[in-house]
């Protein structure tokens, strides 16, 4: 049976509601150890930050996305479920 490690990375943005449409977007790890700030990009990119928990050995398995609640939808945050085997 397969023991598993668990974490979370959010992807937050930080930029302002307003007309600007590339927003700041904060990039934030949790696991057992606290959180960690892996960078902040200047538009959408996640990629970037889910290849680097990949290489650590973590596997997405859910992905949450908030929005607010306003015309037109915005997206607010996106959560990423991490995973990985415990040896």
């Amino acid at each position: 049976m397969t023991q598993w490690e668990y974490a979370r990375l959010e992807y937050r943005s930080a930029g302002t509601l307003g007309a600007d449409r590339f927003m700041d977007w904060d990039a934030v790890f949790h696991d057992d150890d606290g959180p960690e700030r892996w960078g902040t990009d200047e538009r959408f990119d996640d990629l970037r930050h889910l290849n680097r928990a990949g290489q650590a050995g973590w596997q997405a398995y859910d992905r949450g996305a908030v929005f607010l609640h306003t015309e037109p939808y915005r997206l607010f945050a996106v959560t990423y479920s991490l995973r990985r085997p415990v040896e």
